[in-house]
Formats: structure tokens, C-alpha cells, sequence
């Protein structure tokens, strides 16, 4: 009795899944600011920018048991419909799956993996737009899962629709 662990763990979690970022890194960015300095006098106009936002992860397998997570996150600002700003930001993890089951697998990558990524990826493009010129823009929070669930919808979507 003394040499168990609390909570149950012990020998039994030995194949237990486990998830380990080996690393994480930018892969690509790019910001503009195509107007400025014109722009940077736009913003007091009073109705502010519109924003647009588009999210999208992508994975792929680089060995046995790693994987790499890519969270592209691509955004702009225009007001008038002229671009104040632009950003478009690839962030990327190498992540190590152990005995993780071959159908979760994919799901552990595009949702955990990029929830672990996000709060990085989000405070490269504050602070970007930041330095900029323009105040912070704050990326706001991406349910992953859902996410995740809607592309599955609208693949089987795909899937399921009949040949032309």
C-alpha cells in the first residue's frame, strides 16, 4: 500500500496517451500596412475598421510518433474599403503522440495541438498590428472543437453529394 501512487497512477499508466511539444516555431508571417502613414490617421474615424478573420489548421505526420500542427491564422482591417492593415501568420509545433489511438489521433492534432499554439500565435499579431501603429488587436478565442466538427460536417457534406 505504501508504494502505490495517489489517484490510481502507477504501473497501469504506462500506456497511458500522452501529448509533448517537442517545439514550436513562426513558419511564415507576413504584415502590411499598405497606407501608411495615411492610415495611421484613419483611425480615429468613428465607426472603426472592419475585421476579418480566417483560421485554419493543417497537420501532418513527420515520424513515427511526431507530428507537426500548423495554426495559419490571416486577418484584415479596412475601413472605407481600403486595407489599414493586413497579417498573415503560419505557427507551427512539432508534437509527440504516444499511444494515442490511431482514430483520435488526427482530432489530438487540429484541437489540442492547436489550442496549445494559439495564445503564441495570437500575441505575434498583437503585437505586429501593435507596432504597426495601430492599437492591439486581439485575436479572439477559437473553440478548436468546434471548429474541428464543422469541417467535419461540411466534408462528409462533400462526400456524401452525388457526382455531376
Amino acid at each position: 500500500m505504501a508504494n502505490e501512487l495517489p489517484n490510481g497512477a502507477g504501473n497501469g499508466d504506462a500506456m497511458a496517451p500522452s501529448m509533448s511539444a517537442l517545439i514550436q516555431y513562426t513558419k511564415d508571417f507576413s504584415f502590411e500596412n499598405p497606407k501608411a502613414p495615411r492610415a495611421l490617421g484613419q483611425q480615429q474615424a468613428q465607426q472603426g475598421p472592419q475585421m476579418s478573420l480566417q483560421v485554419n489548421v493543417s497537420s501532418s505526420a513527420l515520424g513515427d510518433n511526431d507530428y507537426e500542427t500548423v495554426l495559419r491564422l490571416e486577418g484584415k482591417a479596412e475601413l472605407e474599403n481600403e486595407t489599414l492593415f493586413a497579417f498573415d501568420l503560419s505557427y507551427g509545433g512539432v508534437f509527440r503522440l504516444l499511444n494515442v489511438p490511431e482514430e483520435h489521433i488526427h482530432p489530438v492534432l487540429v484541437i489540442d495541438c492547436a489550442r496549445l499554439l494559439f495564445p503564441f500565435a495570437r500575441q505575434i499579431i498583437t503585437e505586429a498590428v501593435q507596432n504597426g501603429g495601430f492599437p492591439p488587436f486581439y485575436v479572439p478565442p477559437i473553440d478548436f472543437a468546434a471548429l474541428f466538427q464543422q469541417r467535419m460536417q461540411e466534408f462528409q457534406t462533400q462526400q456524401g453529394a452525388p457526382l455531376a
